[in-house]
């Protein structure tokens, strides 16, 4: 083979010494990163669109003075309304309750989900189906989930007011319209309803977790919390810390089962963030007001993020 032939077949055209044999074959190189980019478009362009568009807009529509109605000017306002949102007792008022209820629904919810999936990695008989009644409200819509619970939560027919009649423990009660009970009721709802989708990602986590590992360590006489402490947990932590940060923001975000429970009542005791700014931008108008809400609603998601990140981060340093 001639010295030609083989800088030509190595994909160096062109005699040794010039400038294409010199780049080392990067022509197809780029043409393998435009290939890579024109099959991840047709995913990147409805996010662009659909997200990135509208968040950048909104953004924009928090420094204006934006509200309802065809003939009104929009204005550059820069900072007033967030301004005005440092002195918004209201709106910090159901930020508070926001951060009860994002919490107060992502702990119970990873616990119960975690007990709920150790017990169906077990070897045990219907374990399939067990799976899948498990997942039963991942499947129905917040809206279906909503209106099922306002049927038990009814106080003069619903499910739980006739139990409690039947035990013989009292008349029972109206669960959302009371003031000490409808933040409650309502976090046990979040917790039903966001339960199986954090049981399907531990559950996961749980069956890549190697076999071998729990047998070695039974042998070495390592009880079962001592087995979960030392092989499980390790294993499933980045599932954990991943699932757990997700729904905390989904948590946080929460709209339309709230808005079907309580509608934010009784006297906003349930009325979270995105409630108060959906209020504000269509029950009265103020859109540039309620844009800054949303800016700060996304900070706050932002440092949950970060947080998580870091800790990926040093978990990734320490392994």
């Amino acid at each position: 083979m001639t010295l030609a032939n083989a800088t030509v077949q190595s994909g160096q055209h062109g005699p040794p010494g010039s400038p294409r044999s010199r780049q080392g074959g990067q022509a197809p190189r780029i043409n393998r990163n435009a290939g890579t980019w024109f099959l991840v478009l047709p995913a990147l362009i409805p996010i662009l669109i659909l997200s990135v568009g509208p968040l950048l807009y909104g953004v924009a529509l928090a420094f204006t003075d934006a509200q309802s109605g065809r003939t009104r000017s929009t204005q550059w306002v820069g900072g007033l309304n967030f301004q005005d949102l440092l002195h918004d007792t209201l709106f910090w008022d159901s930020f508070r309750i926001g951060l009860v209820w994002a919490v107060g629904v992502t702990v119970p919810q990873f616990l119960l989900a975690l007990g709920l999936a150790l017990l169906l990695n077990q070897n045990l008989r219907m374990r399939w189906l067990a799976r899948a009644l498990a997942i039963i409200p991942w499947a129905m819509p917040e809206v279906v989930v909503g209106i099922m619970w306002r049927l038990v939560y009814n106080p003069d027919a619903g499910v739980l007011n006739e139990t409690i009649r039947d035990l013989g423990l009292g008349d029972g009660r109206d669960w959302l319209t009371g003031l000490a009970t409808a933040l409650p009721a309502v976090i046990v709802v979040g917790v039903w309803a966001g339960m199986p989708q954090t049981t399907v990602a531990l559950l996961a986590g749980l069956q890549n977790t190697p076999h071998e590992l729990h047998e070695a360590a039974a042998l070495d006489g390592a009880g079962a919390w001592r087995r979960f402490r030392t092989v499980t947990w390790p294993a499933l932590r980045p599932v954990a810390l991943a699932i757990t940060a997700l729904n905390f923001i989904w948590n946080f975000n929460s709209f339309a089962l709230v808005y079907v429970l309580t509608n934010g009542g009784p006297g906003g005791r349930t009325r979270l963030p995105m409630l108060f700014a959906y209020e504000e931008a269509f029950r009265y108008g103020q859109f540039g007001y309620a844009a800054a809400m949303g800016c700060v609603m996304v900070a706050v998601i932002s440092v949950v993020l970060a947080f998580h990140l870091v800790g990926r981060l040093k978990g990734g340093e320490d392994q």
